[in-house]
């Protein structure tokens, strides 16, 4: 086996490598940009080394760089995690010529199937069944709307060279098709360095079903069954699952042959995804399913397979780049319970899921549980958390924002569900939006309950997974307000003018406390009592007193009921964690100068650090309510800020390639 490895990769997926690497007493090299240079990937490796700036161009995808690191180093294996060079032939074969092994497929079959339109050509010739579509090479526009004009709407633009649901884009009808086009051939520019795109009929309710095969240098190939990944936002996953519910026997099996013929009709070696969508039958599986793309790398959502087989794949990617055979035959590999993965990222759900930076200033995550029965199984827990980073540590513009993977097992999809709920509600994310609760109310939803699964449930089940803000309970109000009176007392007990328990000699102090939220405005009294406080809200009065105190956890006893949870402060915010809600109030402190908020009319400012790829506006032109006026890159997907209102655009600050601060001022726009 290797002894000393390269881990040309950074966040979750290096410390994943790492952990498996370390287990098997194998050293492990880190790669950073100047971002990472106190990233949790960094301190779990043995050594680490710098590769340039933040940038993913001048750092994490210079080849050359992290060639010339596992050079120095020592190392005789390169493993690329996923996305960045984990898909890139000619790093896999300036990896052979350095005389390092790259931890992946032979660059022959990353070349065969990195682009979309060559793997559909091939799969097509071994008869696998294509959705319709135009995966040629003619990228003239006019052509390609012809293309889609005989196909009929809606029309699905993707980047051939694409993954992650960059460069891709849904067309309704003919006249939207050529401004579609442009701005799917810049992201696809933008994020993989080659802007050609295919054309494809879209299915209006498909089912993503994926699935994971493993081939030796032997000969040697299976399928280790299958996940569902439909549940996805902006074309790109959310909740995934193994096995897919309602799945048979028959469609498993004919699914993975079609899956290990097309890794062998392209020589593969190593972990890799072969990707099918399959028609929505209400009768139940149709049997129908057409192939999509193979990705040539370990999945991000591989752990569902790992805990329904008990098997560790990146060790199986080691054993297998080292030259050994796979470890385990068709017949040996059986299905264990269900299990189900949450992308915890660092984005706003509520704001189209728009991609939030910042530093965790608190994190609390629910603690990894063994099961016994997961356990007796050889699986590793029944809640596992694959992240790459830690509270105090900053989701930074450069790369994806995930924050974690929170991974459960349960002897059926019922207690899986069950337990994920569970997981999440344990979950405190305080310094920048994080999807926690809308996954909880997604995990929660009877149509994913029920499994009624396709790639539009969030689009179509939308008002019922974004309900309008819900006021702050009494429960809410009680814990910030016993926070703020802890935070009160007196450093000193024997200093009489520090005392804050609030004492009258005739009558009881009161003061009024005022929070706002999404839902409004909320104000209660508290009156200061010999021990503890009272709450008054609506007429209502209940006895308050504080039990525990330990950091932002309390334990506040509220009449007869005893409350718990967590209170994190940030400046005039109080963020507020109980019974697994997260709850953000504005403390509005009337002893604090109340600020003149800004006037926003007449502004339009950057949601988030970013580029300025297209201006689609001009000074003086008339505009109506929707109309794009210019496009954003950030995270390497586009944004694209529309006009609030039909008006005029004033005045443009920014022009094409300027870099624009979160907050800026990108135009003045005058309403009509």
């Amino acid at each position: 086996m290797f002894t000393k490895i390269l881990i040309a990769n950074r966040g979750e997926i290096a410390c994943r490598v790492a952990a498996t690497a370390q287990r098997l007493g194998i050293q492990t090299v880190a790669v950073y940009s100047e971002a990472d240079a106190n990233a949790r990937h960094v301190a779990v490796c043995d050594e680490a080394v710098p590769i340039g700036a933040a940038p993913a161009r001048e750092s994490y995808l210079r080849g050359d760089r992290i060639i010339a690191a596992a050079l120095a180093t020592g190392a005789q294996a390169i493993h690329p995690g996923y996305g960045f060079l984990s898909e890139n032939e000619e790093f896999a074969e300036a990896c052979a010529k350095a005389g390092l092994v790259f931890i992946g497929p032979p660059a022959g079959a990353i070349r065969a199937m990195g682009s979309k339109s060559a793997a559909k050509s091939l799969m097509e010739k071994a008869g696998v069944p294509l959705v319709p579509g135009y995966h040629g090479d003619n990228q003239d526009p006019a052509f390609l709307r012809e293309q889609a004009d005989a196909i009929g709407y809606p029309v699905l633009l993707k980047a051939s060279a694409g993954g992650g649901g960059k460069g891709m884009r849904i067309v309704e009808k003919s006249a939207d098709f050529i401004d579609a086009l442009a701005s799917c051939k810049r992201e696809a520019s933008s994020s993989f360095g080659d802007d050609k795109v295919l054309v494809e009929k879209y299915l209006t309710r498909p089912r993503h079903i994926e699935i994971q095969v493993f081939a030796d240098g032997q000969g040697g190939c299976v399928y280790l069954f299958e996940r569902d990944c439909s549940v996805q936002r902006r074309h790109q996953k959310v909740l995934e699952e193994a096995p897919a519910p309602g799945m048979t026997q028959e469609r498993r099996r004919a699914m993975g042959e079609a899956a290990v013929a097309a890794a062998k009709a392209v020589g593969y070696v190593g972990a890799g995804t072969v990707e099918f969508i399959a028609e929505e039958s209400r009768n139940g599986e149709d049997g129908s399913f057409y192939f999509m793309e193979m990705n040539t790398r370990l999945q991000v959502e591989h752990p569902v397979t790992e805990m329904i087989t008990g098997l560790d794949l990146v060790e199986w990617q080691l054993r297998v780049a080292f030259g050994e055979a796979l470890p385990k035959k068709q017949e040996e590999l059986t299905i264990h319970g269900h299990a189900l993965e949450a992308r915890i990222y660092a984005e706003n759900p509520e704001k189209g899921f728009l991609p939030s930076t910042g530093t965790l200033h608190h994190l609390r995550t629910p603690a990894a549980v063994e099961f016994s029965i997961g356990a007796a199984l050889g699986l590793p827990a029944a809640v596992r958390i694959d992240a790459g980073v830690r509270e105090g540590d900053a989701i930074s513009p450069f790369y994806d924002p995930m924050i974690a993977k929170l991974i459960v097992w349960g002897r059926d999809r019922e207690e899986a569900l069950a337990r994920m709920s569970q997981a999440l509600a344990g979950y405190e994310v305080v310094g920048l939006s994080s999807n926690v609760a809308f996954l909880q109310r997604l995990v929660q939803s009877q149509p994913f309950a029920t499994a009624d699964l396709d790639t539009g449930l969030i689009e179509r089940h939308h008002a019922a997974l974004f309900p309008p803000p819900q006021p702050a309970s009494k429960a809410v109000l009680a814990l910030a307000a016993a926070f703020l009176l802890a935070g009160e007392r007196p450093a000193a007990a024997n200093d009489p003018w520090s005392d804050a328990a609030g004492w009258r000699l005739n009558g009881m102090l009161r003061r009024r406390f005022r929070f706002d939220d999404d839902a409004g405005s909320h104000e209660i009294a508290i009156g200061y009592q010999s021990s503890g406080w009272l709450l008054l809200e609506d007429g209502d009065a209940a006895s308050l007193s504080l039990l525990k105190q330990d950091g932002p956890a309390l334990t506040v006893r509220l009449g007869d009921a005893t409350l718990r949870g967590s209170v994190v402060r940030e400046g005039e915010s109080l963020h507020v964690f109980t019974h697994g809600r997260h709850a953000l109030l504005t403390y509005r402190d009337p002893l604090a100068h109340a600020g003149e908020h800004e006037a926003e009319g007449g502004r339009l400012t950057a949601p988030m650090p970013g580029k300025i790829v297209a201006v689609l506006a001009e000074k003086g032109r008339a505009v109506v309510k929707g109309a794009p006026l210019l496009v954003m890159e950030a995270m390497k997907m586009e944004h694209t800020i529309a006009a609030p209102s039909d008006g005029m655009v004033e005045e443009l600050l920014y022009a094409v390639g300027d870099q624009v601060a979160e907050g800026a001022q990108l135009l003045a726009f005058k309403a009509a």
